[in-house]
């Protein structure tokens, strides 16, 4: 029997084959679009990633030869981006130009900058629980902005989706939402359970009350990895597997590292002692960088976001921080460089990826200077910053 976990990242789709053991036996990547149609705005399709999911689980099970038979099991990552569907759970827009496709807005989107600000101003409890700020990158400065700018979309909405809750919706129907996204990302208090998670004084004074009526953003919440059902014959069907194969709670990609990366500090406490996890930071580098820590009692930091309750290990709070611009700096500098053109045409001549190629011609250097490590190709390049960038070496 075999599991496929699945990570949607910010610019494309991971999934792994693996044994029960955790051993993988197989991986595949998937790009997916992403629209930057303003300074600010960041918006994907969630029909397209969930094509790209579709392609790599089927990529997955023909290159490990395993059955779909025998895969009893499926959860997804993915990034904390905001999913709109309308009254018929189809895609709707959250683009000013219309475009229906355009359903997603993406974690790293800031056109939420006033409203996070407006919301920082008052002394409400929830953000007591966030550093003491909400950032743009959150959900209900963004749910705020669909209301002012989009009235149309804000009417016709039927649900709010982080991403990884939607994806667990769209495989099985069962819209239970992921104790990491919505006490991350939503404000929601999980220490307070179903009763009391929702601060209803917060959503009315910043004018989202009418969420907490009806199902637009959930009414039921699980730790991740709950088993929330089995595939609907339709996710089956699109994602190459049967309807015997369970699908687990999910989770915020970072937020999955941060498990994996914390747990190896049990590799030799068979106990599972929690205060072991107290000793250690998980540091996960993509697009963004996050630093997370766990501990059994909550800390309150100011401007380090948490403590968040059962976030990421379950019974534990967990504080965060990071950079917005960690990778994505890194293409900033590569696309900018005016041999990008060359390097886009050699890429798309040899299907071989920008970075595979560009690691490739790091290598070579290396080796014609007899040096041992890559890094030292640049140990004489000083670069200081100002009107004029200058390079000394």
């Amino acid at each position: 029997m075999h599991v496929i976990g699945v990570d949607v990242g910010t610019g494309s789709v991971r999934a792994g084959l693996f044994t029960k053991e955790g051993v993988m036996l197989a991986s595949a990547v998937e790009p997916i679009k992403t629209w930057k149609p303003r300074p600010n705005f960041v918006e994907q399709s969630s029909e397209n990633i969930w094509l790209a999911i579709g392609i790599t689980v089927r990529s997955v099970l023909r290159q490990s030869g395993i059955g779909r038979e025998h895969i009893v099991g499926i959860s997804f990552d993915a990034t904390c981006s905001l999913v709109v569907l309308d009254k018929a759970e189809e895609p709707l827009t959250v683009s000013l130009d219309g475009d229906s496709e355009r359903n997603v807005i993406v974690w790293m989107d800031h056109r939420a900058l006033k409203e996070a600000d407006e919301i920082n101003l008052g002394d409400y409890a929830p953000l007591k629980y966030v550093g003491g700020k909400v950032s743009p990158e959150m959900e209900t400065p963004k749910l705020l902005w669909l209301k002012r700018n989009l009235r149309e979309t804000w009417s016709a909405a039927g649900k709010f989706f982080d991403l990884a809750d939607y994806l667990t919706f769209r495989s099985t129907g069962d819209d239970t939402r992921s104790l990491c996204t919505v006490v991350c990302k939503w404000t929601y208090l999980g220490h307070l359970g179903e009763s009391g998670g929702w601060d209803k004084e917060y959503f009315n004074s910043i004018d989202l009350g009418e969420l907490l009526h009806g199902k637009k953003i959930g009414t039921k919440f699980s730790p991740m990895g709950t088993r929330v059902g089995n595939l609907t014959p339709k996710a089956a069907k699109e994602l190459g597997l049967t309807e015997n194969c369970a699908v687990g709670i999910g989770i915020i990609d970072a937020h999955a590292g941060g498990l994996g990366l914390l747990g190896a500090i049990w590799k030799d406490s068979p106990d599972r002692d929690p205060a072991l996890l107290e000793t250690v930071l998980a540091l996960i580098g993509g697009t963004s960088a996050c630093h997370m820590a766990v501990s059994r009692e909550p800390r309150f930091i100011e401007g380090v976001w948490g403590p968040y309750y059962g976030a990421m290990v379950s019974g534990m709070w967990l504080t965060e921080g990071g950079q917005s611009a960690a990778g994505s700096a890194i293409d900033h500098v590569i696309e900018d460089h005016s041999n990008f053109p060359n390097l886009l045409k050699t890429e798309s001549e040899t299907s071989i990826s920008r970075y595979e190629l560009l690691n490739a011609e790091t290598d070579r250097l290396r080796q014609e200077s007899g040096l041992p490590y890559p890094a030292h190709l640049t140990k004489n390049i000083h670069i200081l910053g100002g009107e004029k960038t200058c390079f000394f070496f």
